[in-house]
């Protein structure tokens, strides 16, 4: 990796969940000064950015997602004054500072959207959201038949007879990116940050924006048979060509800060070749890897996802981003600790198979970590991912706040279970140190008993540890040339082995299959997940080797 090349090429990005990192004011849930409290702590991890999701002015129907106000953050996080100073402590550490944008919809409480209902049919107001009429003989029917992600139809209708869209919940009414003033308002917004100092962007549903003009109903999906590639499939709101003229616009804006600020857009495509569009040299810089989130722990699936994640990417100029676990999906310890049913279909829920195994669970988390890492391009680790936090899979009922929960009638359980606030010490009456001595409130989830084991505290010095398992692999990372950014050749390995090599001198090997595996010729080895015996490495084990 050049050392002129921009940072974002090879960044390992550390993604804050805010509400559930650290609670700096003790009302139990997480805020900016949080944050700001655990940089010295993410400064020792060794990451090079936090992306935090979002923290403007909410009513909260979606944990922030609703945003009511995009240059007010919440009072329940803070300031701007707050954000300013988090984003300047950050930079004096090293560590650059992403916010999410969340351009598909906004808060129903915004002032847009309570202009757009008070104007009534026709009114101007209107047309930033996309309003339509009813069918049927009294317009008592949504306009299509488009669900939400949520669960449930995507439409509701307000008192004067009209139906308005939202692809997730009621009080997330989509934008009509056909307005300009919806695109004006945007690219005004980036300035704003960008101008306090933000080195740039997560963009919700970047795949979301555009929606065919005429509304069509959905047509029936056709799934592909196993073993076939996937077909794009023209869909009439998710990955519209025309989103990506959005995009050069916004790369522009960009492009008027110094510093290298980036975009990474959160887009589900059907095929490889779809997400490359996104990064292509005028568009966005970089995009999360949901095939590899997605990739069953099997080696001939992980080495088809890699070949065609770096063959598409890298056709268009722009570095692969691998990832494992995110606020929106299963933790993957728990993932990997089961059998589950593999779903190419973006945003479908994962459907576990049997008890878990959560030893298993997390010795494959450790090598997959390392197999990650060591990949070409970016990385990004999910707040407590290091310290090996697995699922919780049972929350009560009655604590559970993900509008999944409710817009399915009670029969998908949402993401509440890796969103968790994470434990910082063993000391359970500071919820693990979540919140500061004499919090009086209760974290926003509850943290399971035995959390204390998992925390920064218990792992922090503990060389068998996830903790510093991460901090091993990240110090290396950031030392080894070969490593970040570039290329890779694979090496021959038998049936159920990833080897692959990167110049200068650097191996991994991975060991997906049921038996050892003799390592190959090394003069040292520099990292492993996982003790060797006699040489050899184990099942579900990974090592980094220096050739």
């Amino acid at each position: 990796m050049s050392p002129t090349a921009p940072w974002w090429r090879s960044a390992v990005i550390y993604q804050v969940y805010i509400r559930s990192f650290a609670d700096g004011n003790g009302d139990g849930v997480g805020d900016i000064a949080g944050i700001r409290s655990r940089l010295p702590y993410l400064k020792s991890l060794g990451v090079d950015a936090i992306w935090i999701n979002p923290w403007y002015k909410s009513p909260m129907a979606d944990h922030g997602y609703d945003v009511a106000d995009f240059r007010e953050i919440d009072p329940g996080f803070g300031t701007v004054a707050d954000a300013e100073r988090l984003i300047e402590e950050a930079h004096e550490l090293g560590i650059r500072v992403i916010p999410d944008i969340v351009p598909n919809h906004t808060s129903d409480q915004h002032v847009w959207f309570r202009a757009a209902l008070a104007a009534g049919p026709g009114g101007a107001e209107r047309e930033r959201y996309v309003f339509r009429p009813g069918r049927g003989p009294d317009g008592s029917l949504p306009p299509n038949d488009w669900v939400s992600c949520f669960g449930g139809p995507a439409w509701t209708r307000v008192p004067d007879g009209e139906w308005y869209l939202h692809l997730f919940a009621p009080e997330q009414p989509d934008l009509n990116w056909e307005h300009p003033e919806v695109r004006e308002e945007f690219e005004s917004i980036l300035r704003f940050w960008f101008s306090r100092g933000v080195d740039g962007f997560r963009i919700d549903v970047a795949h979301g924006l555009i929606k065919h003009p005429e509304l069509p109903d959905l047509q029936p999906r056709r799934d592909p048979d196993d073993g076939q590639p996937r077909q794009h499939v023209d869909h009439p709101h998710w990955d519209r060509d025309e989103v990506h003229e959005i995009y050069r616009s916004w790369r522009k804006v960009a492009d008027e800060f110094p510093g290298d600020r980036s975009f990474v857009a959160e887009a589900w495509a059907d095929t490889p070749e779809r997400l490359a569009a996104y990064v292509r040299p005028d568009g966005l810089h970089t995009a999360f890897n949901f095939d590899f989130l997605m990739s069953s722990w099997d080696a001939k699936d992980l080495r088809a996802v890699i070949d065609g994640s770096l063959g598409m990417l890298g056709a268009v100029g722009a570095p692969a981003t691998w990832v494992l676990s995110n606020h929106d999906v299963v933790r993957h310890p728990s993932r990997y600790g089961r059998r589950a049913v593999k779903r190419w279909v973006a945003n479908e829920s994962y459907r576990p198979d049997g008890p878990l195994d959560l030893e298993l669970g997390t010795r494959r988390a450790r090598a997959a970590a390392l197999l990650m890492l060591a990949l070409p391009g970016g990385a990004y680790v999910y707040q407590g991912e290091e310290l090996g936090l697995p699922e919780v899979e049972d929350l009560p009922e009655s604590v559970l706040q993900d509008p999944t929960w409710e817009r399915s009638g009670h029969t998908e359980r949402g993401r509440d279970g890796c969103r968790v606030p994470i434990p910082w010490t063993g000391d359970g009456t500071t919820a693990f140190g979540f919140s500061p001595e004499g919090a009086t409130g209760e974290p926003w989830l509850p943290q399971p008993a035995d959390w204390g084991g998992f925390s920064v505290a218990a792992q922090s010095e503990d060389t068998t540890s996830m903790l510093e398992l991460y901090r091993a692999a990240l110090r290396i990372r950031r030392d080894h040339p070969a490593l970040g950014d570039g290329s890779m050749s694979w090496l021959d390995a038998p049936e159920g082995v990833l080897a692959f090599r990167r110049e200068p001198g650097f191996v991994c090997v991975v060991n997906l299959s049921a038996e050892p595996y003799e390592l190959p010729a090394h003069s040292a080895l520099l990292l492993a997940s996982g003790p060797l015996a006699n040489g050899r490495l184990g099942p579900d084990q990974a090592v980094w080797l220096a050739v």
